[in-house]
């Protein structure tokens, strides 16, 4: 039995914040270089992928819950 629910839109942000973080570790590091501006089309892109990540993970969840007679969930 799970201990929590499985959130699929903070799976998402949560790989995009990291992926931006090595990013610019990397950067930092000396592996490779990173524009200033990279960080932007990154978090919103990400963000918005997450968000829709979210609204359907909570839609299939409605879904189940009310052909299971639970109500709104």
């Amino acid at each position: 039995m799970l201990r929590h629910e499985f959130q699929p839109g903070r799976l998402v942000a949560g790989a995009v914040i990291t992926l931006a973080g090595v990013t610019y570790a990397g950067d930092a590091g000396g592996a490779w270089e990173t524009p200033w501006f990279a960080a932007f089309p990154l978090m919103v892109g990400g963000l918005c992928l997450a968000a829709v990540a979210g609204m359907l993970g909570r839609g299939i969840r409605r879904r189940g819950a009310r052909r299971e007679g639970r109500g709104e969930g």
